[in-house]
């Protein structure tokens, strides 16, 4: 899956969660700036940062890369 996709889908579940992009930064404990490059898909997500994400906002690591999206196209 591409950075942007990945990138869209962080930011759809932050807000669905109804987050600020820094309350999703202070506990994931990184920068504001650095969950904002994520969120615009100017940074590559490792994945220890999906891991973090995931387990911040409650949902599943497939979801937010959208794993059964591609094995459905």
């Amino acid at each position: 899956m591409d950075t942007l996709k990945i990138a869209l889908r962080i930011r759809a579940f932050r807000k669905l969660k109804g987050l600020t992009q820094l309350e999703l930064a202070e506990r994931m404990g990184v920068s504001v700036s650095v969950l904002g490059s994520l969120e615009r898909g100017t940074r590559k997500v490792d994945g220890k940062l999906i891991r973090r994400i995931a387990e911040v906002l409650d949902v599943k690591e497939e979801e937010l890369l959208d794993v059964g999206q591609e094995r459905r196209a």
